[in-house]
């Protein structure tokens, strides 16, 4: 029933995408059709096919996206609402979550042992539903393209302000899409402090805050030997600062003189092999990193260590912030590279013009003037460092030191997120909840740092324009 479902749905995009063009193609005609008879056109025959498509593509696709979105719901409501009475009497939510999860597997046809009657009945009457559903779509989607259609090319005509039309829309469009980005962003932010103050109100913040010990675990009985869990997030914080501390140790230099190579020394032929190289460090996943760490440069620092009498752990800070490093590269090495190019050529002419050497012209007159955009991607790359995970957490390992020895294992905070909010934990006990005071606390670090780039940016940026 799913692929059925996956084909009505392409099959209803697709016509949407026709109509949508075929509305741009008519319009377009139409215009130009008044043109030719010698009237003279407000707009340009595009903005009359411009306008046509989007009064179609618009209103189906958010048709589409409301239907696809509550099309689940709806039919799994009237379900549940047609089952036999008594059925769902003194059931919690969570066992009327796992009948509707069961009655749905079994109108996908996964049938697990022998159900009662009344469920197959109720799966079948999903079956039927979901078919309406489906036909019901298209049908909507055909009368709300149909009638975009017909308003769009009634609209045709020598006077009539197309392009007005096309531009208002397109600005109501970005307007949508900037609200969107400041709810989402204000949603996240309100979801944290919510489940942080409720946090706080079963752990008291200053433990949270100067705590040296971190150990997040909580009894599941009473007699159970589990501690009451400390909380505090120091060692989490110091493990997150001591592995970014070695990834950017490694990576602002090797960055910042590639960059300064590339766009200074080397060679139209060199760069234009070397920079997308260097670029395609960028597009690896993190998971790969993380492979990469555990297999080779773990191995290796294990081994280097026991020729010179060292013991280290297998998971240290060491290799999940060098094998950071190798991912940081490419990031401040484009920033450079772009805040080095974004320097006036006046001022390389000038020097060279004085007598100035390449080096002496790089070191100080360009790298001087391109100092905010290079310190802003670095700040920026510290932001993704501090947000790293999949690295830290094949490499580093999940346990909380109060050390800033890299040769230890240690954790990072991003890694503490994930391993508090994984399982089956319910989110009424610090446990859980530690994990949105930990998000809380990475959000206000990054919230800092990217406010200390832009402020730098901003400072720096007049004086050489």
């Amino acid at each position: 029933m799913s692929n059925t479902g996956a084909s009505m749905t392409g099959i209803a995009f697709l016509i949407l995408i026709l109509a949508a063009v075929s509305g741009f193609v008519l319009n377009r005609r139409a215009a130009y059709a008044i043109r030719d008879r010698g009237q003279r056109l407000h707009s340009l025959g595009g903005f009359h096919g411009s306008y046509s498509l989007l009064l179609v593509l618009l209103p189906g696709f958010v048709f589409l996206i409301l239907w696809l979105m509550l099309q689940g719901t709806v039919i799994d409501r009237m379900v549940m609402a047609g089952l036999p009475d008594g059925v769902l009497t003194d059931l919690g939510s969570g066992a009327m979550q796992l009948i509707n999860a069961e009655i749905r597997s079994l109108a996908n046809g996964q049938v697990f042992g022998t159900p009662e009657p009344w469920k197959i009945e109720a799966a079948e009457r999903m079956v039927s539903l979901e078919a309406r559903a489906r036909w019901l779509m298209l049908a909507g989607l055909v009368l709300i393209t149909l009638a975009g259609l017909i308003v769009a090319r009634r609209s045709v005509a020598a006077e009539f302000r197309a392009r007005q039309r096309v531009e208002r829309i397109v600005l109501g469009l970005m307007i949508f899409c900037s609200l969107v980005a400041i709810v989402t962003t204000v949603g996240i932010v309100l979801s944290l402090v919510f489940e942080s103050v409720r946090f706080f109100r079963m752990v008291p913040i200053t433990e949270f805050l100067f705590g040296t010990n971190w150990e997040p675990q909580i009894p599941m009985r009473p007699d159970q030997v589990a501690g009451a869990g400390a909380f505090g997030w120091l060692p989490v914080i110091l493990g997150t600062l001591v592995i970014t501390a070695i990834a950017m140790l490694i990576a602002t230099p090797i960055g910042l003189y590639s960059a300064i190579y590339l766009n200074e020394f080397a060679s139209p032929r060199v760069r234009s092999v070397a920079k997308p190289v260097l670029e395609l460090l960028s597009g690896i996943p993190t998971v790969v990193y993380g492979f990469f760490a555990v297999l080779a440069v773990a191995p290796a620092l294990r081994n280097g260590a026991a020729e010179i009498g060292l013991s280290i752990s297998p998971n240290t800070a060491l290799a999940a912030g060098g094998v950071m490093a190798i991912m940081l590269i490419p990031f401040i090495s484009s920033f450079t590279d772009d805040a080095l190019s974004a320097v006036p050529r006046s001022l390389r002419d000038g020097s060279l013009a004085l007598g100035a050497t390449r080096s002496e012209t790089m070191m100080k007159v360009l790298f001087p003037a391109a100092i905010p955009g290079i310190v802003g991607g670095i700040l920026l790359a510290v932001s993704r460092a501090v947000g790293e995970t999949m690295i830290v957490v094949m490499a580093a390992g999940i346990i909380a030191r109060m050390t800033i020895n890299p040769l230890n294992s240690v954790t990072t905070v991003t890694v503490q997120i994930v391993t508090l909010l994984t399982g089956d934990t319910s989110f009424d006990n610090p446990k859980t909840l530690a994990a949105f005071a930990l998000g809380l606390m990475l959000f206000i670090v990054t919230l800092c740092i990217n406010i200390l780039a832009l402020r730098i940016v901003r400072k720096y940026r007049e004086i050489y324009d």
